[in-house]
């Protein structure tokens, strides 16, 4: 779609030369039979640079603002010339969806936009303060403290943040094709940690848009078609534990550094387990963690998840993620392909796989306008919570 969108934006930017042309006389141009006045050609002129600006802007979040200028300048000078330029509103029509679908996925209601501004929010608390040392590991199980040793986390810099980036495939049901999606995260944490996830692909050769929000009390899981249609606005009880199971499986697998965090408490099991609670806010939540010989967290359960069922309420699920693949990022170790495994009627089954792509920690805010996004992400939908 994206070329076929250029392509008509070029092409239609290369016939507006035409009025500009014989405006001057630098070309016969017998099927255009109305006199184009030079100020009216200029004006053509301009119109065809608007129109290639705009082809050149189609995967970039401001095309809708260069589209828009396009296509007015565009159907001016067509109403200028209307008995021999008038068809030329049908591609207009086409350049106007594009514009409408770019205002909605990129404008200032999007998900993106909320999904910027949270992080922006989030960037600007204040930063974590020292380094983490083996004596803030003295009261944690033998295993976690292994991980933490493996992991690298001794002698970094405590967590203030981090950003992942995604790409991977996901499915509603055991049933359910696999649709492959590409994603970006944002966690931060503190005395009220925050989740932001914003996930883009396409279903049915739709495109559909995903946010997971969780900051201050409350998380939701929205969900829309073609960046304007709601398909799914999840919220209450049942999606704040949700979120905070997963939030907690984000700081074991992402941010072993935040494990020293006074909000969890452990009990120690043997020497490749250890059973944790993590409190957020009124939230306590239980996960228990299984590590291997080298000392790596290799999966991550618990029972404090429901997914939707198909009558829309909420079931108890038992939630697991086997993550595999540790490899450095900078000082630190993390693991890089996992699943997420969940509970169905027919049995167990993975809705989603999962490459991390890049992890980068402690972003700091940025003084400068925020520059183009990298995400570039196509969103696919699903019944079990992200």
């Amino acid at each position: 779609m994206r070329w076929a969108l250029t392509g008509l934006l070029l092409l239609h930017g290369l016939i507006h030369s035409m009025g500009f042309l014989k405006a001057f006389g630098l070309a016969e141009l017998t099927q255009l039979h109305q006199p184009i006045s030079r100020p009216l050609g200029v004006l053509w002129l301009v119109a065809t640079v608007a129109m290639l600006v705009a082809a050149f802007a189609v995967p970039a979040r401001w095309f809708w603002i260069a589209g828009t200028i396009a296509l007015v300048l565009s159907q001016v000078v067509i109403i200028s010339a209307w008995s021999d330029a008038k068809f030329g509103t049908l591609a207009n029509v086409v350049v106007l969806l594009a514009i409408v679908y770019s205002f909605a996925a990129h404008g200032p209601f999007s998900f993106e936009a909320q999904y910027l501004a949270a992080v922006d929010e989030g960037l600007a608390r204040p930063p974590a303060v020292g380094v983490v040392t083996e004596q803030d590991l003295e009261n944690l199980p033998a295993p976690v403290q292994k991980y933490l040793r493996v992991t690298g986390a001794i002698g970094q810099p405590r967590l203030s943040n981090f950003k992942l980036t995604w790409r991977g495939r996901i499915r509603g049901g055991p049933t359910e094709p696999w649709m492959e999606f590409e994603a970006e995260q944002h966690n931060f944490f503190g005395p009220s940690p925050s989740r932001l996830f914003l996930l883009r692909a396409s279903r049915a050769g739709l495109p559909v848009d995903v946010f997971h929000r969780y900051v201050g009390d409350a998380a939701t899981f929205r969900v829309r078609l073609l960046s304007i249609v709601p398909m799914v606005d999840a919220k209450g009880p049942e999606m704040n534990r949700a979120e905070t199971v997963t939030l907690f499986n984000d700081l074991c697998f992402f941010a072993p550094a935040a494990l020293i965090d006074p909000a969890i408490r452990w009990e120690p099991k043997d020497d490749r387990s250890a059973r944790a609670h993590f409190t957020r806010g009124p939230e306590t939540i239980t996960a228990e963690l299984w590590f291997d010989q080298k000392g790596e967290l290799v999966d991550f359960s618990s029972d404090d998840r429901a997914r939707r069922a198909a009558d829309g309420t909420f079931v108890k699920d038992h939630w697991t993620t086997p993550v595999r693949e540790y490899r450095a990022f900078g000082p630190r170790r993390v693991g890089t392909r996992g699943e997420a495994r969940s509970d169905s009627p027919t049995g167990p089954f993975a809705y989603g796989e999962f490459e991390l792509q890049g992890i980068e920690y402690n972003l700091a805010p940025s003084p400068a306008p925020r520059a183009e996004p990298e995400l570039r992400v196509r969103v696919s939908t699903s019944s079990t919570a992200q």
